[in-house]
């Protein structure tokens, strides 16, 4: 059974509507969208979860947890570093990573429902 869209009758105010509404938020739809296009890698998605989790990480950390190498790891956070995600900080010849807090709103709530479903391990 196809299921297409068969109009009878447009409402005229509501495109007009919705149109302006689209166009009002396009900036925050396209930073939106940016920060979908970023988080939506599993592997940068967990770097955003381990700095949201720690506040600050080396490259070097990320590595041994993720288990990718540090080249692979310090390309995603280029990436999330152009993408305004996250900032850098260096300490000495050691260089942190923390999240640009104003930037990473919209995906915040991903970000707190995994931390809320983690549990500490037990030592």
């Amino acid at each position: 059974m196809s299921k297409s869209c068969i109009r009878v009758l447009a409402d005229p105010v509501q495109i007009k509507e919705c149109k302006e509404s689209l166009n009002q938020l396009d900036e925050q739809l396209e930073l939106a969208t940016q920060i979908f296009n970023l988080s939506g890698n599993a592997a940068r998605l967990k770097i955003l979860f381990l700095l949201h989790k720690e506040g600050e990480m080396c490259p070097c950390d990320l590595s041994d947890i993720l288990d990718i190498s540090v080249g692979g790891v310090s390309q995603h956070l280029r990436k999330l570093k152009d993408g305004k995600l996250v900032k850098d900080k260096k300490v000495g010849q050691t260089v942190f990573y923390s999240l640009v807090d104003e930037n990473i709103q919209v995906i915040k709530p991903v970000l707190n429902s995994l931390f809320a479903n983690y549990k500490e391990p037990v030592s």
